[in-house]
């Protein structure tokens, strides 16, 4: 092993090289055919874990969440920029960003919120070709070495319960 050491430990993951390699080598998903979150837009709600419908835009629950109520806000355009949004849709997100976390806030007791957007492959996003917007609720104590070691995700409820719950707060909320 060459070079200086920097004072950094190192968690080996070969594993995701999959998940890496597959990411970058697949054909860019084209709108409502082969996107994901194109096909919820005229799908059944609760199939889809859809719980609210704007005008340009709907909240989903993330079908592989960080944390319980793992929601993402996506317009029903299929692009990829937040650039390319229009005001009205920029607009809609942020409304519906913070009509999410007051739901969460109601039916989870979260203590605070990772809120963002990951832009580009390059950029972290799994889904490049549709903007979403993640709203993760988040806990005293919810992070720990669990995934990383265990390479399993400890998530205390069903999605199909959350569906039930945050869609319900979604309606009361109006």
């Amino acid at each position: 092993m060459g070079g200086e050491p920097d004072g950094f430990e190192r968690l080996w993951t070969p594993h995701r090289m999959a998940y890496i390699q597959h990411s970058s080598s697949r054909e860019p998903l084209e709108g409502e055919h082969d996107c994901p979150l194109c096909k919820k837009v005229a799908d059944d709600d609760r199939a889809h874990l859809v719980v609210h419908r704007g005008e340009h835009c709907y909240v989903v629950l993330n079908l592989f969440p960080y944390n319980p109520g793992h929601l993402m806000i996506c317009p029903y355009r299929h692009i990829g920029w937040y650039t390319e949004a229009t005001d009205a849709e920029r607009d809609e997100m942020g409304v519906l960003t913070q009509r999410a976390m007051r739901v969460l806030t109601r039916v989870s007791g979260t203590k605070g919120f990772n809120i963002g957007m990951n832009q580009g492959v390059t950029g972290g996003a799994g889904i490049s070709e549709h903007l979403h917007q993640h709203v993760v609720p988040r806990w005293v104590g919810d992070a720990n070495f669990l995934p990383i070691i265990g390479r399993t995700k400890a998530l205390p409820e069903l999605l199909d319960d959350t569906w039930r719950r945050v869609s319900d707060a979604f309606r009361e909320d109006d």
